[in-house]
């Protein structure tokens, strides 16, 4: 029973909540970068969108097509990204990473809720669609800085 209890844990109030209202939840017309990513294991998939200028995240929105988990990642990007820096993206990134695999800590402001997926840690199968939204953010950022 307790696997089963740490389950219901994982989709939160707080996780259903972030899944049903995410922010930025439509494709920019023009963006100075595109990415999708599908995660292989669920079939979630996220198309992001996203422009930089003055070195900052000027511009963003996101096509969300996951599971709660997925979505309710998409929504904590979607509601923190604008008016970041590439850095702070990708430490954010790499702190979420970390908080999944159980050594890390809650990424930093203004990315900190990302801190509902802290008992997803014990659901590997999970990690890569709650990857989805900040990873194609991340590799839109590498093209435009390529």
């Amino acid at each position: 029973m307790s696997g089963k209890t740490d389950l219901i844990k994982l989709y939160s109030g707080k996780i259903l909540a972030l899944a049903a209202d995410i922010p930025h939840a439509e494709r920019l017309g023009t963006a100075q970068a595109s990415v999708k990513k599908r995660s292989p294991l669920c079939g979630s998939m996220v198309t992001v969108d996203l422009d930089l200028k003055d070195g900052v995240i000027s511009a963003f929105g996101q096509d969300v097509k996951a599971c709660a988990l997925g979505q309710a990642s998409a929504s904590v990007v979607g509601g923190a990204i604008l008016g970041t820096t590439p850095e702070q993206l990708l430490s954010a990134r790499d702190q979420l990473r970390a908080l999944l695999k159980g050594n890390g800590v809650v990424p930093d402001s203004p990315f900190q809720g990302f801190e509902v997926f802290l008992p997803a840690s014990a659901y590997k199968n999970r990690h890569a669609s709650i990857l989805l939204s900040i990873e194609a953010a991340c590799e839109a950022i590498d093209l435009i800085q390529a």
